[in-house]
């Protein structure tokens, strides 16, 4: 079997990175997305997901480096939901995406029609650019 996910989404918050023991950058940042709709009543609707994100290696590195809050991203990677019981008894859930690729959408330094893209083996961008 083979999972693949994509999300698009904006940041929620800046990235934050931090190091292991062993000395591997991790960035942990939050992806919102929205689907709107409109309801039968002819009102408009929407909803929000979010997504907890973690980048590793140099692939985190970048991220910490380009991303920031409000950011558009195209974010694919391995997904898992969690779920528990919160301390007022509510039951809460999230999702939770270890990043293996990562494009930057928007702004003006533009690749192609979905941004520059950054994995672990193809950085975005070299070291003295800058893709927005």
């Amino acid at each position: 079997m083979y999972q693949k996910t994509f999300v698009i989404g904006h940041l929620g918050r800046d990235p934050e990175m931090r190091y292991t023991a062993s000395g591997q950058a991790v960035t942990s940042f939050s992806v919102a997305t929205t689907r709107k709709w409109t309801g039968p009543d002819g009102e408009p609707r929407e909803k929000t997901t979010w997504f907890r994100v973690t980048a590793w290696g140099k692939l985190a590195e970048l991220c910490n480096q380009y991303l920031s809050k409000g950011r558009l991203v195209l974010v694919e990677g391995d997904i898992d939901a969690s779920a528990w019981m919160a301390q007022d008894g509510q039951p809460r859930a999230s999702l939770e995406l270890t990043a293996r690729n990562v494009r930057f959408l928007g702004g003006p330094a533009r690749e192609d029609e979905f941004g520059p893209a950054a994995t672990p083996e193809k950085p975005a961008v070299e070291e003295d650019e800058i893709p927005f």
